[in-house]
């Protein structure tokens, strides 16, 4: 009887796939994009890279690569050797400057100088994995547009990165009158780390990120980039900050987006990515709770938790019997409390899914790619949260071969590259 109730109490509240209109929020994905690239006002920023995904490495080439995300930056040197296979050598972690106390601009640049000290003769090439979002200029220096909460650094922020880390070089009595630096998002570098890590044919290659947040990257023709003026022919990554869709399905997500930090902000984020599907599932279920899906028992246990991590939700749908799990423990003995929170959980998470190839769709088919099978679009999926919660993965490459194959006759290939944030910054590195 529970559950039936719960069916009943996911289509009410539009929290399964079926409730999901995959043509109705394709249309507006188009919409957003379409508006980004134009200056219009979007919740897709369409941010222009000016990097292309033409770009080759060569054999025995050296490029100095800096990795700035989350808590840490990391730096290395990446060398192609004969067979163009990238050598990660001098690699070196320290924690981000402004994570632990807010810095000025002149220690947040002399951090980042002190850690490329070290490489500065190794190569007149520097490709920065820089993610945070930033506005990338023609010259592919990237100008801070707002850091996550994590780093607290408030005078970098309109500082062009590139310039400012070369100034504090040269004041250290270093020439780098030869030193060229592209800066890149992680997605963007995503993409980029197909050129050398995949070598299969294909008809071009998309940039995906499903971890604590999420977003895509995508090559659009320039043509087409109306917000910016620029005459080169041909196309250039558009990094799209596709966490940032506007999408509302029901009064479910509208009530959690009012419990985060930021609420009028990033709303497909919120639906689908590591830091929120843990949290939007204890919201989710503490209503349920309250229209009597669950039993008072259940009820009791369940308020004792805090808040539920986006890896507790999936151990439960890994390994339901193990009582090792705090929601194993939550069911207790109860068969209907437990299979109604099995249907519950996976309900959201393959919602994620056909949100997320919706997501991938859009990007295949304003780029044009996949249209051959033998040459597929090719998705460098990254991220903890794809491939570790449950079925998450799964869920994706049905909704893409039951939507995008099917219905469009796209065709993709997906891809998971070591180390793509390296990689991809060491191409960009080089293209320059």
């Amino acid at each position: 009887m529970v559950a039936n109730d719960v069916y009943s109490f996911l289509e009410k509240y539009k929290l399964n796939a079926e409730s999901v209109d995959f043509e109705k929020v394709l249309d507006f994905f188009f919409n957003q994009m379409e508006k980004g690239l134009d200056g219009k006002d979007s919740s897709l920023e369409m941010i222009p890279t000016y990097a292309t995904d033409t770009e080759n490495a060569k054999p025995g080439q050296s490029v100095i690569v800096l990795d700035a995300g989350g808590t840490n930056f990391r730096t290395c040197l990446v060398t192609f050797d004969e067979e163009l296979k990238p050598i990660i050598s001098d690699f070196k972690k320290v924690g981000m400057p402004g994570v632990k106390a807010e810095v000025s601009a002149k220690e947040f640049f002399s951090v980042l100088a002190d850690n490329v000290e070290r490489l500065i003769d190794k190569s007149d090439n520097i490709g920065f994995c820089f993610s945070y979002a930033a506005t990338i200029t023609p010259e592919h220096d990237g100008i801070p547009i707002v850091f996550s909460k994590e780093v607290k650094a408030p005078e970098v922020i309109g500082k062009p990165i590139g310039k400012a880390l070369l100034a504090e070089l040269a004041s250290r009595g270093y020439d780098v009158s030869k030193k060229k630096i592209s800066i890149v998002n992680d997605t963007v570098a995503t993409l980029l780390a197909t050129k050398d890590g995949y070598n299969g044919y294909n008809s071009g290659c998309i940039g995906f990120i499903l971890g604590t947040g999420t977003n895509t990257a995508y090559c659009e023709m320039n043509e087409n980039i109306a917000k910016i003026d620029y005459e080169e022919e041909g196309a250039q990554i558009i990094n799209v900050e596709s966490g940032g869709l506007k999408l509302k399905l029901g009064e479910m997500d509208e009530g959690f987006l009012q419990t985060t930090k930021n609420p009028n902000s990033y709303f497909f984020e919120k639906m689908i990515s590591g830091a929120y599907l843990g949290a939007f599932s204890h919201y989710v279920i503490g209503k349920a709770i309250e229209e009597g899906i669950f039993s008072e028992a259940f009820a009791t246990r369940f308020n004792a938790i805090p808040t539920l991590t986006t890896t507790e939700m999936s151990n439960y749908l890994e390994m339901p019997h193990n009582t090792d799990y705090v929601l194993v423990n939550c069911v207790g003995d109860d068969e209907e409390d437990a299979k109604t929170l099995f249907i519950l959980l996976d309900s959201l998470i393959e919602r994620a899914a056909k949100l997320t190839a919706v997501n991938l769709s859009a990007a295949v088919l304003r780029g044009g790619l996949g249209v051959n099978p033998r040459y597929p679009a090719v998705i460098n999926a990254d991220g903890t949260t794809f491939y570790k919660t449950e079925k998450l993965k799964e869920y994706t490459e049905y909704y893409l071969t039951e939507y995008l194959q099917k219905q469009y006759h796209r065709y993709v290939k997906m891809v998971k590259i070591d180390d793509s944030p390296v990689l991809g910054a060491a191409i960009a590195g080089l293209s320059i």
